[in-house]
């Protein structure tokens, strides 16, 4: 099976063999997404009339499976609840999401996105994860798992940094 062209403009094979790679090299790439993709999110942010923050928090929001709570916003952006509190009004007023009091507890909100603002993320947002999509059938299911624990342990291994040394 066929995959994309590569950046040298041949084609690879799913699964074909890759070239050698260090640890230095997979943190040297490493670096290089994350600053490219920081660059990214303050792009997409900016398109969204959003900060960087704001945009971290509401990307959770879609992600989520069910609602979330300030608290859990205020994990994910490494901020306070007092600081959600203004990402949750500035999000709110620029229709993205939703607070709905939480029925077990009147003390808690649960946040939902508003599913015109996940549309108008998708416009921009979309035609970068098509390419990453591409990007990964370039590569077999077993070679996706490797990618995937590895950059899981990495959010992880950061996560984990952010909290005991920030």
């Amino acid at each position: 099976m066929q995959g994309e062209l590569s950046g040298h403009g041949e084609r690879e094979e799913q699964g074909a063999p890759r070239p050698a790679a260090t640890a230095a090299d997979a943190i040297g790439a490493l670096d290089d997404l994350v600053a490219t993709n920081l660059v990214g999110r303050q792009e997409l942010a900016r398109n969204l009339d959003l900060s960087v923050k704001d945009l971290v928090c509401f990307a959770h929001v879609l992600e989520s499976d069910a609602p979330v709570t300030a608290g859990d916003l205020a994990a994910r952006a490494h901020v306070t609840t007092g600081a959600v509190t203004g990402i949750l009004n500035r999000l709110e007023r620029g229709g993205f999401v939703e607070r709905r009091p939480d029925p077990t507890d009147r003390r808690r909100v649960h946040v939902t996105p508003v599913p015109a603002a996940a549309e108008r993320v998708q416009a921009v947002y979309g035609p970068y994860a098509k390419l990453l999509t591409d990007l990964c059938a370039r590569y077999s299911a077993d070679e996706l798992a490797v990618i995937t624990d590895w950059l899981t342990g990495a959010a992880a291994l950061a996560r984990t940094y952010l909290e005991d040394s920030c």
